[in-house]
């Protein structure tokens, strides 16, 4: 039993993956209006890091593998403003360890 127990415990260590839906931004202008906030600002501002606003208002930020996607995902993107996207990986510590940034 002590083993069962210990296996489950490794295995709820290591997390499960998770989903959000939200609105891509940079830390800078998290809490600017992101309905107008532009793709050229989140572009310009990638040195703050990104993070996710969710459709209750809370911000989550990026671990530095989410922060590379997220400027890709920019970078790859002709979407100006509206930066609607989802984010999958596992939340660690208030971070997401994000491993994809899909912006619709």
């Amino acid at each position: 039993m002590p083993k069962l127990i210990a296996g489950l415990m490794m295995f709820a260590a290591a997390g499960f993956a998770e989903t959000w839906n939200g609105t891509l931004v940079d830390v800078a202008c998290k809490n600017n209006d992101l309905a107008n906030h532009t793709r050229e600002c989140a572009l310009s501002c990638a040195k703050s890091g990104y993070g996710i606003v969710l459709s209750d208002g809370k911000f989550i930020k990026f671990d530095e593998t989410g922060n590379a996607a997220a400027l890709r995902a920019l970078k790859n993107s002709q979407k100006e403003k509206d930066l609607k996207a989802t984010v999958s990986g596992t939340l660690k510590d208030g971070v997401i360890q994000v491993s994809a940034v899909n912006l619709e």
